[in-house]
């Protein structure tokens, strides 16, 4: 995908701990060999696309202020961050293309628009400004409780064996995806699948796939709304890492019994079909059809 250069006047951007240069770069090209199904990818996987905190790191995404701020000790601008490795770098510019697309839709429905920050940390723990701690192991995630979509860039390579292309879109995909959590706390669905949850906790995971489902519409709504920006095979990418992170996917890499009531993300043939909705419809109103049903 064709992304423009980032632009730190149009983005948020810090470092989550420890020295940035050298721990964020990723290679952003060939990725290795491909290993997809073995257990321990699976259970990164099954944590990837941006689970509530609540259920990725087991602490209330609620509790604003009230875990340890985040260390900065890199001491580099934003632009530095930016810059300090090919992956970065690609991170910053889906933010700023990702923040150009979703503003103005804020805008015209009279909304109020807010920035999510991105995080960038190297491999180990993060604490979190409001979701408490995590690790790189979690994969990217947001954390409404900071607005702050989290990444240890070198994920990405590890989202290249899971899905056995290296290409950019699939890499685009997450970041469009954590996005889609940020759309969501904005709108109050968020929080409105929470309640639903605490109220009826047999539906808890049914609404979560419905939320993360959502998500992967929204990633799509982007990417179709920047249609002039993607090149031949980023469509093909897209659908094979929606199609790889599915819970029946994982479940079946993983030599478990495949069990529809323990998804959290949906399946992969229901992964592909949001993300298609959403790409094919470029309007984010196509993705309110995962919670029209109650």
């Amino acid at each position: 995908m064709r992304l423009g250069r980032y632009d730190t006047s149009k983005i948020k951007v810090r470092s989550g701990g420890g020295s940035a240069r050298g721990a964020m770069g990723g290679r952003a090209g060939k990725a290795g060999g491909v290993g997809c199904g073995t257990i321990i990818i699976a259970i990164i996987a099954a944590l990837v696309f941006g689970v509530d905190p609540a259920q990725t790191i087991g602490v209330l995404s609620g509790a604003e202020g009230s875990a340890p701020q985040v260390s900065q000790q890199s001491g580099l601008s934003e632009d530095q961050l930016c810059s300090s490795g090919p992956y970065a770098q690609e991170a910053c510019e889906a933010m700023t293309s990702l923040n150009g697309t979703w503003a103005p839709l804020f805008r015209q429905a009279g909304s109020q628009f807010q920035q999510p920050e991105l995080v960038l940390y190297p491999p180990g723990p993060i604490t979190t400004q409001g979701c408490g701690n995590a690790s790189s192991a979690s994969g990217p995630f947001y954390c409404p409780a900071d607005m702050g979509i989290y990444i240890e860039t070198g994920f990405f390579d590890q989202l290249a064996q899971m899905s056995g292309t290296n290409g950019d879109f699939a890499r685009l995909y997450v970041m469009a995806h954590e996005y889609g959590h940020h759309i969501q706390n904005l709108t109050g669905v968020s929080s409105q699948v929470r309640s639903a949850q605490a109220q009826n906790p047999r539906r808890a995971n049914q609404l979560l796939v419905r939320l993360e489902l959502q998500a992967d519409c929204y990633a799509g709504v982007w990417a179709g709304m920047n249609s002039n920006l993607i090149e031949p095979g980023d469509l093909e990418e897209g659908m094979r890492a929606a199609s790889a992170v599915g819970d029946d996917t994982l479940q079946r890499g993983a030599g478990q019994r495949i069990n529809p009531e323990s998804f959290t993300h949906g399946s992969s043939q229901q992964r592909m079909e949001a993300l298609r909705r959403g790409l094919k419809s470029a309007n984010a109103g196509a993705c309110d059809v995962y919670f029209e049903a109650g």
